[in-house]
């Protein structure tokens, strides 16, 4: 799993990364992943062709949430948050092209949904990334906001 492009384990029922080859989606789904959640666009310059069909013939449950990186939007931070929450008791790996879309959400559902104490969420890709204003304002929103 460490040679997954950005992974981070958040739980034992949750990881991230950045965007995984097919071979690596093989093994996500061995180790026991029910979930993907792709937060990149089909066109990211390493997008899998056909990622959907690849996900869920290794039975695999595929969600595609497509976040412009330069334009997120609240609509999409709720609907990603919706679909972790109904998914709560399930293996999720949730990925975008490089793990920085899925690192600004995942602080959301950290911070409101898995109430983890700050100092304990991962936001090293936060730091090496530096997101722009749209982006820290998703990093500040209020979940009542949503």
């Amino acid at each position: 799993m460490e040679n997954i492009l950005n992974y981070i384990k958040i739980n034992e029922n949750i990881s991230t990364s950045g965007q995984p080859t097919t071979e690596q989606f093989e093994l996500i789904s061995k180790c026991g992943y029910e979930v993907v959640v792709n937060l990149a666009l089909r066109n990211a310059s390493n997008a899998i062709e056909d990622e959907d069909k690849v996900v869920t013939n290794l039975n695999m449950a595929y969600f595609h949430i497509p976040v412009i990186f330069e334009k997120p939007t609240f609509e999409q931070l709720k609907l990603f948050l919706d679909t972790l929450s109904v998914n709560a008791n399930r293996k999720v790996w949730v990925h975008c092209a490089l793990n920085y879309r899925v690192s600004a959400f995942m602080y959301v559902y950290h911070k409101y949904y898995l109430l983890t104490p700050f100092q304990e969420i991962d936001l090293s890709l936060l730091e090496q990334w530096r997101p722009n204003e749209l982006w820290q304002d998703v990093l500040k929103v209020e979940i009542e906001d949503l």
